[in-house]
């Protein structure tokens, strides 16, 4: 395994932990207080000030690893690429720039957040993370396309997709707040693209995951180690069928997630569904004091007769 597979694993864990979080965070947010909820972009780790801000940091310090990865890569020669070195480097200083766009926006929500610099409304910061959810959705769109391994191409256009459903949804958000639907598929959106993350490192880098009738390629001339590539049709077909078929696998396990998810913290307050409705189910204390009541309300009503 090159440096390549531990840059998507370590991508992968990243995401696959925000989606996490958020998940837990807007699940736990909207049963505690149905009435109350709004979606939000950011859910405070803690209520201590030390600990508080502990996620935006890890998302900052993490985007500035991808930032600067992705600057390094694209000063090196790829002849493998469609129109080799110069397309090379402009696919990666675009994927860059991209990951700068949401370096900006969490610092800017790490300023709104702790100080009274940059007071930055929650639909705002939607609106904005929906147009470079949709600038990487059109970055990894033209990467595909100029690919010459098929499989690194597939991929490719497969994270688009998932980037494009995200960016769909930052824009739903910012225009219905209270839609829980669209703020539980964000955090499942992001775990998809975390896990289709570790996909692709593994189908183009590690040869265990490498589709039977593909294999990496090499540059003879320079001895660059490239991404993998298919030679026969039919060994191509198989392979693209195989990655659709494992992003769908990808879907059922992220819509498990978010079911287990979502059961475990309902079961932990206590609600209950009533006629197409959620309510908390009654505590012990509340049912001891409504046993009180009624109790007081008898004694009441029985000297009111006497």
């Amino acid at each position: 395994m090159g440096g390549g597979v531990f840059y998507y694993i370590f991508s992968s864990a990243a995401l696959i932990a925000l989606a996490l979080y958020h998940l837990i965070s807007t699940t736990t947010a909207c049963l505690k207080s149905p009435h109350a909820y709004i979606a939000k972009p950011y859910y405070p780790f803690s209520s201590s000030h030390r600990f508080k801000y502990l996620q935006l940091y890890l998302l900052i310090l993490c985007l500035l690893v991808a930032f600067a990865h992705q600057t390094l890569v694209s000063s090196d020669s790829d002849p493998l690429l469609k129109g080799s070195t110069p397309v090379h480097r402009f696919t990666s200083l675009q994927s860059a720039a991209v990951l700068f766009l949401f370096l900006i926006l969490s610092l800017s929500l790490l300023i709104s957040d702790s100080t009274s610099l940059l007071p930055l409304p929650s639909d705002l910061f939607f609106a904005l993370a929906s147009a470079v959810f949709f600038l990487q959705s059109s970055s990894s769109a033209s990467s595909a396309s100029v690919q010459t391994s098929d499989l690194q191409a597939k991929c490719d256009q497969v994270s688009a997709q998932i980037s494009a459903l995200a960016a769909l949804l930052c824009l739903i958000l910012a225009c219905q707040p209270r839609m829980f639907v669209a703020d539980v598929g964000l955090g499942g959106a992001v775990c998809l693209q975390g896990l289709w993350m570790l996909q692709t490192g593994l189908s183009l880098y590690v040869d265990a995951f490498i589709p039977d009738g593909c294999h990496k390629l090499l540059d003879v001339v320079s001895g660059v180690e490239g991404s993998t590539k298919c030679e026969l049709e039919d060994s191509r077909l198989r392979a693209v069928a195989i990655l659709d078929l494992v992003f769908v696998v990808h879907v059922m396990f992220v819509v498990l997630i978010v079911m287990v998810t979502y059961g475990v913290i309902a079961k932990s307050y206590g609600v209950r569904r009533l006629g197409g409705s959620y309510e908390a189910l009654p505590t012990a204390a509340s049912s001891v004091a409504d046993s009180s009541s009624n109790h007081f309300q008898m004694k009441a009503l029985t000297g009111t007769q006497a």
